[in-house]
């Protein structure tokens, strides 16, 4: 009896070798299928299943789109076309209303972002070396400080140019760039200028919020280039790696795991990430403090202080693997659909503004560039992590990173999105307080 499958067999595995993303196609044909139905029926859920099905498949479709796209492709086009064509998507009604309902209650109910998150960065962080992680957080300060300096000079004297005054420039256009996105940086602005100016929150918000989500959309198409920049001139490109002089052999290497790595590592690594993500969601509910920075400063103390075994790093990256490639887009997705208004984008669509706010953002990025390079940094990695600065938060962050391919730089992202954005917060309330 041969063991050859029949011709309607062969037919059917070389299908199923067919991918879109992660996806089978022959299987993302039944899943649509499926979820039509549900559609139709009107019994669309928040349940896990029916969220995996529906954010998985239809992230990765947009993501193929932005990937056929000519041009777009080379600087982040799937990142982009993930992020904002659901947004377009939910405005012009494309999307059932029933599918949008429940997508936006999963986003805003499941905490997955902070999740992803802790998964990233318990993950980068247990593969770094412990030298490498010293240096690279104290190196890393320089042309991030630099760059927003620069950047907040650039962008007020150009929006000023172009007609929207100084103090518009400043407060309404450029800080909300660099501010930390739309809960941390976007939102206590608007509280802060509706207090001193006696006015409706929403008045403001409605101001603050386009530059923010066009500051991390030019972010993106920056990062992408900048991508493209390392793949031609590999000497100014650590490749993820933030400084020279750390070797191959000091990072996991990702592509081949070694055969040790066992089921239980994996679930170790996924619990640690766990525990520090809800060590800093009761060190914010309790206390107020960034989520994100606590699980970041556990993880480096953990990793500095010896409590990180090579099993445990092993799991601890396998975890990250599997977030960086499967659950990235997904998360794109449900930003777009639940996070990201259409009509604000539309708003802030003026020649004025995009030219104010692109100013800013090649002025953050190209100054990390260059300073980055004079403390000894890859200007590439140098550059992308300053880029971080003008993204909408940890998912602008998580989609700067992905369109330059370098997920591996979370934790230096952290530093520029949660702490960067607190200190340009702060600084602008003062300032602003102060001028009124």
């Amino acid at each position: 009896m041969s063991d050859t499958p029949p011709r309607w067999a062969q037919l059917l595995q070389r299908a199923m070798d067919q991918r879109l993303g992660v996806v089978p196609i022959p299987v993302g044909v039944l899943m649509a299928l499926t979820l039509l139905y549900f559609v139709m029926s009107g019994k669309v859920d928040t349940g896990l299943p029916m969220m995996i099905g529906v954010t998985v498949l239809l992230s990765f479709l947009c993501a193929a789109i932005g990937q056929a796209i000519p041009g777009l492709r080379m600087v982040g086009g799937a990142v982009i076309v993930a992020t904002f064509l659901p947004s377009a998507l939910v405005y012009y009604h494309v999307l059932p209303t029933s599918l949008v309902s429940a997508v936006s209650s999963f986003t805003k109910g499941s905490d997955y972002l902070f999740l992803y998150i802790a998964a990233i960065i318990v993950g980068s962080v247990f593969g770094m070396d412990r030298g490498v992680l010293i240096r690279g957080f104290f190196k890393i300060i320089a042309p991030l400080a630099a760059g927003t300096v620069a950047a907040v000079i650039v962008g007020t004297a150009v929006g000023a140019a172009l007609g929207l005054g100084v103090q518009h420039a400043l407060f309404y256009v450029v800080l909300p760039v660099m501010a930390g996105g739309v809960g941390d940086g976007a939102v206590p602005l608007s509280l802060g200028y509706a207090g001193v100016l006696h006015l409706g929150f929403g008045t403001q918000f409605a101001l603050i919020l386009p530059p923010v989500m066009i500051g991390s959309f030019f972010a993106i198409l920056l990062a992408g280039g900048l991508n493209l920049l390392g793949k031609r001139r590999p000497e100014l490109t650590g490749g993820g790696r933030l400084q020279p002089g750390q070797q191959d052999d000091e990072f996991l290497r990702r592509d081949t795991p070694p055969a040790h790595l066992d089921v239980l590592s994996i679930a170790a690594g996924a619990f640690t990430a766990v525990t520090l993500f809800l060590v800093g969601k009761m060190a914010y509910q309790a206390w107020k403090l960034p989520a994100p920075v606590v699980m970041l400063v556990l993880a480096v103390a953990m990793k500095l202080g010896w409590a990180v075994t090579r099993r445990l790093e092993l799991g601890a990256d396998a975890v990250f693997q599997m977030f960086a490639k499967v659950g990235t887009y997904p998360l794109l997705f449900m930003v777009g659909v639940a996070w990201t208004p259409w009509q604000s984008l539309l708003s802030a669509l003026a020649l004025a503004n995009l030219v104010t706010i692109l100013a800013t953002v090649v002025t953050l990025v190209g100054v990390g560039f260059w300073v980055g390079r004079l403390v000894k940094l890859y200007p590439v990695e140098a550059a992308i992590v300053n880029a971080t600065h003008a993204g909408q938060g940890g998912t602008g962050g998580v989609a700067i990173l992905t369109a330059a391919e370098r997920m591996e730089l979370m934790p230096f992202a952290q530093i520029a999105i949660r702490i960067g954005g607190a200190i340009v917060v702060s600084v602008a309330l003062l300032a602003f307080a102060g001028l009124r």
